[in-house]
């Protein structure tokens, strides 16, 4: 099994930045990814990394402000947030697959952290 564990998050003011992190322990997972569920929504995509790294898919919500990245060595995944929106308020989720194609399905994903909560106040 895979074991997820999230660290980073917070409560930041709008146009702040944080860094999550996510340390994966057990079986090796390929693709790694990030997703967040807000209050009364769903839970929604928002980059993912293949095991290289030369493959990074964001959603358009992110795209500009966040960056997905790992560290193979230290079996770590992380996702540098700037320019911090309100509406980026969230729990935000570490996944993995087992297998080398990225996706922006939640369902796709086989193993899950606890997640993390972000906090952006105006």
């Amino acid at each position: 099994q895979v074991q997820l564990v999230e660290s980073g998050g917070g409560l930041v003011q709008a146009g702040g930045s944080l860094r999550l992190s996510c340390a994966a322990s057990g079986r090796t997972c390929y693709t790694m990814g990030w997703f967040r569920q807000a209050p009364g929504k769903e839970r929604e995509f928002v980059a993912a990394i293949s095991w290289a790294g030369g493959i990074r898919n964001y959603a358009d919500s992110v795209k500009g402000r966040f960056t997905i990245s790992r560290d193979n060595a230290k079996n770590t995944v992380y996702l540098q947030m700037n320019g911090l929106k309100v509406e980026d308020t969230a729990v935000y989720y570490c996944a993995a697959k087992r297998d080398m194609r990225t996706s922006v399905s939640a369902g796709e994903y086989d193993y899950w952290g606890q997640g993390t909560q972000v906090t952006v106040s105006s």
